[in-house]
């Protein structure tokens, strides 16, 4: 190092000596007394003493001589350059904003702006860090170090904390495997900033280092648990001309004077050749060096711009993050990350509450239709009609409310008791997991994480669904004289009747007036084709009302006119049901005709054979005219009656277009009519029986439906969610195509609710709501417009999804499931509690809920087996090698389920396995879809990750670890934190990178526990 000292010998006087120096030190004596220091030189020459006026200049003189190195000089330089430039550029944005228009200065200071030339759907930039040599505060300290990445957009002064690594522990040389990574749709660009800052923290488990989206005008604090060590700051243009080599920079304190050490910043780009090069980085794995090796191969496209307008119509606001993780050969593989909000949460809501209500609606609407009643009946449907008035105001309200509503596109945990938001699933994001590794298949693994549906708001003092259907139940068969008893399965009969008659009634209308459009056009293939339509319509249509129960319902309603004798209270035996259920039953009107009314004879039970026959003769004699008319097209031609020429061709066209239309005509309209009669009867039958099931218990069979309805709303959310989810991912899979119109698609929920206190009524309200699954339908279409949004159509418990998929994806389509083929969905829930709420229920409280809803599910998921087994070759799955896998699988879930072993996560593990191995749809549920959840994903990952594409078993922790910091995810502060409050910047927070929970609680701890629990207890009432 080399040094000027100017010496002079008094003030306004040249300099008298001029003396450099090289290679030396300055001492400066502690002495008070002593007023002179001393230069030392390491090439040995004699030390140079310099004695000053005062103890103060002195001090000077040696500050001034240990700045005055070339080095800290030019760095000086530098920073009072780059200061410079800061300036300068702030101004010219500010003249440009001063003197040109706000929209055209937004478009000029985008014009400058360079963008990150990346696919529509990968993040705009990843890159990995590495530090080397940090200088520890002490000599003997061992570091446990972390990097804060902060964003500096062009022309702004503030800055933005953006995210941070993990924590490495005890070394200088760290190497972080949580890297960086920008989603699609954040705003960067070439001229963009990007700070790294490195800090040490003294005690890991007493760090509270937190982040968050503030303007950072001053650096952080350092009095929080950790320390700061240096900083740098690069452009992401100077990043991306690096290209393989990594880029080095000096870490160095605030002012740009001393270095702390260097950072490696190295580009990523997840599934790009690396034209054979290989980055090899050294690492320590319990004390030993290897090499790792990073190698790319290129991955399939997994989301081309044609699959795009899908995923980008149910999926938002996408959180990445981008780790590098040994494999067990030395190698990097890389995982991205990727929590998505969905817009799903709100539409399906919406749309089932809108059909709730058209179909609520036409149920008032049938009953006042009833007709004239008795004065018994005819007040219980005044009674009905006017509490199902409250609660379809009750839907209108809550529909008003949704369609105000501009939150955030997914409802958080804190607002899971609004009544406004009952409707919307708790927390529905998808978590996908992108594995690039070495030499192995790039793998896509998605799981639906949501809380468990259930009604919130409503409580759970009662119970939840389970318990109260069946007390329900239990409380109809025994409701006395005042109303008629109905199994809930002629309930539903009755239902799915009316659902015929309002669908098939139309239809035959429409092909009937298409039969006499053909007719009066003379087109005989159109002909044909109509009558074809019409017969299978019309078939259908008295095959939906060949049952018993319309037979039985009909006398009952007979019995409920007006102008009868009420009697001996017994009531009319309904044919439908078993001979027990009846046998206690009494009503106030044993019916007996008075002899002065004629029009009261007894009642005829074949008229609605003769009503209903007639139909199917009327269609006859439709047919039989059609195949006359068809047989004299046939002949050659057409003469007068005194045997003269043939008429000409437009005579003969216009007279056999009168004959045709003339003589179906009349048909057409007894056919109609015939089915008017039907439809009359059928329908006032049917709502005379749905009138019993709403009076046998008002309101409470009302606020049932109501609850049952949030809780297939939040469920049927998610399901839809992981179909299109699911479709969209195995699009090319033709194995997994067939499977889907074939047998349909395995759906398993994975449960961690306990079995103690309120969880026991969401467990019961979860497994009501997901068993309510198995009646959805899928349907795929194309789409006509741009909205790929689905589309819901049916009732209550017959409902079908419409997916509408782009031109180019429905082409990939098999023929079966273009032509409109229903899909089919089979849901099962597994449940295990993990928490100490459910060391309480075990030691104290009662598990046969989870036993018996894993037992039952178990054997769904058996009967899906036997299905896929008889309907699919073997060879069509990926994962599907050898039916002896699977079948040692469920025979070992079997065991597992009937060993009744407290907290037996491996039921969880096993039921996910045959999932995956089922091409199935994976969901993983808890209260909030929180702490438990992000606890069973993140194991699900590391698990996967180390079965599947061989992780180093060394670090199988710190990979968990890092999936699991909260300090990883960033752009969070307090206020923003799912756990402890609300959102409020509308951006989604990720679930999984919290700190970890505590899941078992030991016998010592749980006495601990309790003790505490009743002593707060008792000083709160004293």
């Amino acid at each position: 190092m080399e040094k000027l000292l100017s010496s002079t010998v008094q003030k306004c006087c040249e300099a008298a000596e001029l003396v450099i120096l090289e290679r030396c030190c300055v001492v400066e004596f502690r002495n008070k007394a002593d007023v002179s220091v001393v230069l030392k030189f390491q090439s040995g020459e004699p030390d140079l003493y310099l004695e000053a006026a005062s103890r103060s200049d002195c001090e000077s003189w040696a500050v001034a001589l240990g700045e005055a190195s070339s080095e800290g000089l030019r760095n000086k330089i530098e920073q009072l350059q780059r200061l410079i430039m800061e300036i300068k550029e702030e101004r010219a944005a500010d003249e440009v904003h001063q003197f040109i228009p706000s929209a055209q200065g937004d478009n000029l200071a985008e014009s400058k702006l360079t963008n990150l030339q990346r696919t529509v759907s990968e993040p705009k930039l990843e890159f990995s860090l590495a530090c080397k040599d940090l200088v520890a505060p002490t000599r003997d300290r061992k570091l446990n170090t972390f990097v804060q990445i902060t964003v500096v957009q062009p022309g702004e002064q503030s800055s933005t904390r953006y995210t941070s690594t993990e924590i490495v522990e005890g070394t200088r040389d760290p190497l972080f495997l949580t890297g960086v990574t920008f989603p699609p749709d954040y705003p960067i660009y070439e001229e963009t900033k990007i700070k790294l800052t490195v800090y040490d923290v003294k005690d890991k488990s007493q760090d509270t280092v937190r982040t968050s989206i503030l303007a950072e005008q001053k650096e952080p604090r350092t009095d929080t648990g950790r320390s700061f060590l240096g900083c740098t700051t690069f452009k992401v243009g100077d990043l991306l001309k690096s290209k393989e080599q990594p880029l080095t920079l000096s870490l160095r304190s605030t002012d740009g004077g001393k270095t702390f050490g260097t950072i490696d910043v190295s580009l990523v780009k997840m599934g790009e050749a690396e034209n054979g090069e290989a980055d090899h980085i050294t690492t320590d794995v319990q004390g030993q060096k290897c090499a790792l090796v990073y190698e790319c191969t290129s991955p399939e496209n997994t989301s081309s711009k044609d699959n795009l307008p899908l995923l980008n119509a149910v999926l938002k606001n996408p959180i990445c993050k981008l780790y590098r993780f040994p494999t067990s050969d030395n190698k990097w593989m890389c995982v991205r990350e990727q929590m998505s909000e969905s817009t799903l949460s709100f539409h399906i809501p919406k749309e089932l509450i809108s059909l709730h209500i058209k179909e609520d609606m036409r149920r008032n609407q049938d009953l006042n239709e009833l007709g004239e009643l008795a004065p018994h009946w005819d007040n219980m449907r005044k009674s009905v009609i006017a509490h199902c008035d409250q609660m379809l105001t009750l839907y209108q309200n809550m529909l008003a409310e949704l369609g105000k509503y501009t939150g955030s596109s997914f409802k958080s945990s804190c607002s899971k008791g609004e009544k406004t938001l009952e409707f919307v699933p708790i927390n529905l994001h998808l978590q996908r997991m992108y594995v690039h590794s070495p030499r192995l298949k790039d793998a896509l693994y998605d799981v639906i994480t949501v809380g468990a549906p259930a009604a919130h708001f409503q409580g759970f003092k009662n119970g939840g669904l389970q318990k109260l259907l069946n007390k329900f139940e239990a409380e109809r068969r025994n409701t006395g004289y005042q109303c008629i008893y109905y199994s809930p399965e002629n309930t539903a009969k009755a239902k799915e009747v009316l659902s015929s008659i309002n669908h098939l009634q139309p239809l035959i209308s429409s092909h009937a007036d298409l039969l006499l459009n053909s007719a009066r056009q003379h087109l005989p293939d159109s002909l044909k084709n109509s009558l074809k339509m019409i017969s299978e319509t019309t078939e259908l249509f008295v095959h939906a009302f060949k049952d018993q129960l319309i037979r039985s319902a009909l006398l009952a309603l007979y019995t409920a006119r007006p102008g009868c004798v009420l009697k001996k209270p017994t009531v009319p035996r309904n044919n439908a049901e078993e001979s027990g259920d009846q046998s206690n039953q009494e009503h106030p009107s044993q019916i007996k005709r008075q002899d002065s009314i004629p029009h009261h004879s007894e009642y005829d039970e074949e008229e609605w054979d003769r009503v209903w026959a007639n139909v199917g003769k009327s269609l006859n004699c439709i047919i039989a005219m059609v195949d006359r008319l068809l047989e004299k097209d046939n002949m050659p031609s057409i003469t007068t009656e005194n045997g003269n020429d043939p008429l000409p061709a437009e005579h003969v066209a216009s007279h056999l277009s009168g004959d045709w239309y003339e003589q179906l005509y009349p048909l057409t309209v007894t056919l109609k009519d015939c089915i008017g009669e039907v439809v009359t009867r059928a329908k006032q039958s049917m709502s005379f029986v749905l009138l019993q099931e709403l009076a046998c218990s008002l309101p409470q069979c009302l606020m049932l439906t109501l609850r049952r309805d949030i809780v297939f709303s939040q469920a049927l959310a998610g399901l839809v969610c992981g179909f299109i989810i699911k479709l969209h991912s195995s699009l090319r899979d033709q194995g997994f195509l067939q499977q889907l119109h074939t047998v349909g698609l395995i759906v398993q929920y994975e449960g961690l609710l306990s079995t103690y206190s309120e969880e026991i009524g969401m467990l019961e309200d979860m497994a009501v709501g997901i068993s309510d699954l198995q009646k959805v339908m899928f349907k795929i279409t194309e789409a006509k417009s741009d909205d790929l949004l689905p589309i819901i159509t049916g009732r209550r418990g017959h409902y079908v999804i419409e997916i509408r998929l782009p031109g180019k994806m429905f082409e990939l389509l098999p023929q079966e499931i273009k032509e409109g083929k229903l899909l089919h969905v089979y849901p099962v829930l597994f449940n295990i509690g993990i928490n100490e709420q459910q060391t309480l229920a075990e030691r104290f409280g009662d598990t046969s809920l989870q036993e018996t809803v894993n037992q039952e599910n178990l054997e769904l998921l058996k009967e899906y087996y036997r299905l896929f087994t008889e309907k699919m070759p073997p060879d069509c799955l990926p994962h599907f090698q050898e039916q002896n896998d699977l079948k040692g699988l469920l025979e070992n879930l079997h065991q597992n389920i009937q060993a009744k072993k407290r907290k037996n996560v491996e039921i969880m593990w096993l039921a996910a396995t045959i999932c995956r191995k089922l091409n199935g749809i994976r969901f993983t549920c808890c209260k909030s879809a929180k702490d438990r959840t992000s606890m069973s994903v993140t194991l699900e990952q590391c698990s996967i990750l180390r079965d599947e594409h061989q992780l180093h078993k060394d670090f199988f922790i710190r990979a968990l670890d890092c999936m699991r910091s909260r300090q990883t995810q960033g752009a969070l502060n307090e206020s923003d934190d799912p756990e402890t409050g609300c959102l409020t910047d509308n951006k989604p927070t990720s679930r999984h990178f919290y700190p970890v929970a505590l899941l078992l609680v030991s016998s010592h701890l749980l006495v601990v526990w309790l003790i505490l629990s009743l002593a707060l207890l008792l000083a709160k009432y004293q």
